[in-house]
Order: structure tokens, then sequence, then C-alpha cells
């Protein structure tokens, strides 16, 4: 039951949003949130019994607006133009406006837990302004099951307070602009204001885990997981930016998905930080989605500026008029052989997907650990558009760890747990460029679903293993020559040009490309890492 008790949910002294005194209704079931929205007008039930809401202009992170408060218990932080910092003053400054525009809004508050495993499960709870957002949270984070599934333990939890009517003042709060997301390490908090988008409430809460997991000895991902569908080893990682297909891939019918954005891999095996999937939907279709298309269609399932039609309330996934990164939110039930419990065992492969904007890498590679360590820091890839706030065509990029915004710490300490990691359980290493092939983007062709499907299952079967191998020139990546199910023609790059010196001169770019990214970023890394990449 939903209840509306102000003064009832006082958060404490130190640190909490006071809630006392507030309209508050807490812990409302998806039903009930999927009516407040539609009541209220934030979004409109489809023909599939879906919830549609808009995200406003905000169709993506804003990683400019996001702060860390600069104090004792931020001090590993890698300070930087990613990891910007905020000062105390300015943040309990914000933490005062927040409350006190709070006090005129209706909220909405869910208790929830980030980490399926219990040793390593953080409590969370989530103030929303807009029903959708709740929704949003309840479907994204872990719900507590029932009373005896709540954790009375004293180690305290998280708040994330989301309020998108509320604008920061840059002078008076030390932002940058209206817009803001904060974190206060300390009084474990987060504020988010002046964004519509949803998506910042999860990715708040992976940066708290991206700090403090590492320190207990838990290597955070920014990954996909799945199993085979029988036994408990062939655990498979996905990593990669949005749009390269961390979800598509990871919900695979053949495999039991463990979850498709955020792990943790601990001396057990991994762990899924979420207890639902945010999947892009543009184009999607049940022939080449089927897993997500359903799931897509489902009630409780949220969807995210996807253009439906107001007469029939009908969705069309295929329409990108409001944006690119269309998305829907469920919970990771809704996906057929979905793992009961977010865990598994420790991983036999290692999948890097890339979405190679230029055409010249392979559409699969096998890595050694320090090339595996060397493509993990560079995190080479192509923001794909809408997926952040400016971006509006695919433009190369590199984002360390296939997470830069989300990780705090020194990008070399999640590289040395993944080496570790790789060697210590024998784990393979694969590089996959789910991007263009025959050309660069607006020439070249982006690669085939089923191919790429069929090269990850060949991978995982060990089917690979003893397939021919050559080396590239350029990359010094090994890929094989055959593959089952894939014409030969796509597995070397430099075929599938129609001009053969225009790709010589396009790879090479690229080279160049990550060898200055790495000049710049990583000085000082052994040189086993450093001379892993493209000569």
């Amino acid at each position: 039951m939903s209840e509306r008790q102000p003064g009832t949910l006082e958060l404490g002294e130190d640190g909490g949003f006071p809630l006392a005194g507030m309209d508050v209704v807490y812990r409302a079931p998806p039903a009930a949130l999927v009516e407040a929205a539609v009541a209220s007008g934030e979004g409109l039930l489809t023909a599939s019994g879906a919830l549609a809401a808009d995200t406003g202009r905000f169709t993506g992170r804003s990683p400019s607006d996001k702060f860390i408060v600069r104090n004792a218990a931020s001090r590993d932080v890698a300070w930087g133009p990613v990891n910007q910092a905020m000062e105390q003053e300015s943040f309990d400054r914000l933490l005062h406006d927040m409350v006190s525009h709070a006090r005129s809004l209706k909220l909405h508050v869910q208790d929830l837990y980030a980490g399926a495993d219990p040793r390593y499960r953080l409590k969370v709870r989530v103030v929303t302004q807009y029903a959708w957002h709740a929704l949003f949270a309840r479907n994204l984070f872990i719900e507590q099951a029932a009373a005896a599934d709540v954790d009375h333990s004293d180690e305290p939890g998280w708040t994330v307070v989301d309020l998108p009517s509320f604008e920061a003042d840059p002078r008076r709060h030390g932002c940058r602009s209206s817009t803001v997301i904060a974190l206060d390490f300390e009084k474990r908090l987060v504020l988010i204001g002046n964004t519509e988008y949803a998506g910042e409430m999860k990715k708040s809460i992976f940066s708290v885990l991206n700090l403090a997991l590492p320190t207990r000895g838990v290597f955070p991902m920014h990954c996909s997981a799945n199993e085979p569908l029988a036994g408990t080893a062939g655990v498979a990682l996905y990593f990669g930016l949005s749009g390269t297909g961390k979800t598509t891939l990871s919900s695979d019918s053949s495999r039991r998905l463990i979850g498709d954005d955020e792990h943790g891999w601990s001396d057990d095996g991994v762990f899924n930080f979420e207890g639902g999937c945010y999947a892009k939907v543009i184009h999607l279709s049940a022939e080449k989605e089927p897993e997500i298309h359903e799931a897509s269609h489902r009630f409780r399932t949220l969807l995210e500026n996807v253009v439906v039609d107001e007469a029939t309330r009908a969705v069309h996934f295929s329409d990108d008029m409001k944006t690119e990164n269309t998305r829907a939110a469920y919970p990771i039930e809704f996906v057929p052989h979905a793992s009961s419990t977010g865990m598994g065992g420790h991983p036999t492969d290692v999948l890097f997907l890339t979405a190679d904007a230029f055409g010249v890498l392979p559409p699969i590679s096998r890595l050694s650990v320090p090339q595996a360590m060397y493509h993990f820091l560079s995190g080479y890839t192509a923001k794909v558009a809408g997926t952040e706030r400016g971006v509006t065509e695919p433009t190369a990029t590199f984002s360390t760890c296939f997470g830069e915004p989300f990780m705090p710490l020194p990008p070399a300490t999640y590289a040395e747990m993944l080496g570790e990691r790789l060697r210590r359980h024998g784990a393979r290493a694969w590089l996959v460029n789910t991007g263009w092939s025959g050309g660069p983007y607006g020439v070249g062709s982006r690669m085939s679903l089923p191919a790429t499907r069929a090269l990850v299952r060949a991978a995982l079967e060990g089917r690979l293993d003893d397939a021919p191998m050559r080396q590239d020139e350029f990359f010094g990546l090994s890929y094989p020559t055959r593959a089952p199910g894939v014409p030969p023609e796509l597995l070397d790059p430099r075929s599938t040009w129609s001009d053969p010196a225009a790709y010589d001169a396009t790879a090479a770019k690229l080279v160049e490309m990550f060898r200055a990214n790495f000049r710049d970023s990583f000085e000082g890394l052994a040189a086993e890492i450093r001379g892993a990449g493209p000569s």
C-alpha cells in the first residue's frame, strides 16, 4: 500500500534529505505509479500497456554538469574534467535550497537496493518529483521483495533526490549551469536538478559503487553479463558504452541474462548491480531483438522519448523524431530465462564492444591480457547520436574503462583489477566491432547483428580457439580468417573496402588517435601495456 505520512520519514540529522512535514507518497507499487503518472499528465498509456514519457530537452546524460563534493570521503577521487570538484559549502547551499523547493512538491519515495549480492548491496532511497521517475527507479534498482527482505543492518545507505523543476544557480551552488548532479560521499547523498532524464539516477549510484567497491576487493564494471542456460560455467561479460550492443547481445534466448549494464566481480564471481534493464529501442524489431521487443510491450515497462500515436496509442519504434536515444526500462524478470539471483560464477569470456565509426577494426579479435588492459583503458568507440546532449551523429571517442564518466578512481586501478582477474581465472578476452564495415560512417554499413551474434556465440562456445588467425598490421590484433556462419570476406576489414588505399589511410589515422590518447592520458603505465596497442 502506498502511504502519505508526512512527518514519519525523517532520514536523520546528518546528511539526509529531511522529509518531515512534506507531502510524500511512500513505496507506491508500480500500478499506482503508472496511474499517478497518467493522472498528472507525466505520461500516457500505450496500446500494449507500457507507460510512455518524455524527458524534454534532456534526452541524454549531462556529464559536464556532474560534480563530486571534495571532502575526506572523496580523497581518492581522480579529480579533473570528468570528476569535477564541488566545495562542501556549495553543496550545503544546494541541499538547503532543494529542501526548500521540495516543500512545495508532492514527492514519491522508494526504498530499494543496488547490488544483487547481499554482502555488497547498497541501500538506496530515491526521492523523486515525478511518479514516472519513481517507476524508473523501481524498475531499474532491486526491489525489497517483502518485509523479511529489508536490510536492518547499521550500514547507512544513500539517498538520491531528483527534482527536475529545481534550477541551480552556478554562482551560489558552485556548478556550471542550472542543471546539476552532485554527489557527496560523506553525506551519502545525490542531488539532481533541472533534468528530466531518468538515467542520471542510476548512473549516480553506479559512480558511488565504483568508488566504494574496489576497497572491498570487488571490481566494478560497466558491462552486461549472461551465462549458459545449463550449468554454472561460461559467464560472459560485455563491456561497452551506450549503443554498442551490451543489452542486445546479452539478451540472447540461448543464454541466461544476469544483467544488462552494471556488475561487480568479487572473489566468488559476478553479480548484477541492478534489478532491471535500460535498453535502447530505436528501430526495435521483433525479428532482430525478440526479447527486448516483448519486454517493451508490457505493463509497467517505461518507454522514454518513444513516438506514440495519440489516437491509437500505437508505438513507433522506428521514429527518431524526438531522439535516437529512445529507451525502455523494465524489470529484468521481463526477459525470458533471466537469472533469478542476479549472480553468476567467474567469467570465461570478456568482450569489449566498440562501434568503430571509421570501419577499420575487425569484427572480432582475440586479445592477450596486456592488449585487453590497453583496450579497456582506451575505451574506443563512437558516441551514438542522442546518448549525450549535442551529439547528433556517431563521433569517435575514447572513454576510459568503457565508462569514464562513472569512474571516480584513477583508471589504472580498474585496469589492474581486470588484468589480475583475467590471469587468475584464465578468461579469454575479445574485441568486437559492432560499428561499421566497408568504409567509415556515411560510406560503409553497420555490422550485421546476425553476423555479430554468430561471432560472439562461436567465441563463447570455444569454436574460435583453434581457428586460423591473422594479425592486423595496423593494430596488432589477431582475428580469425574463418568462423561458423560468417562470410570469410567480412572477417578481414581491409577486404570489405572497395579502395584498399583508403582503408590504409583511415586505419593509420585511427592508429594515431589511439597513440595520442594513450600518450596524453596514461603516462607511467607498465611498458607491457603501453606496447600492446597499435604500432
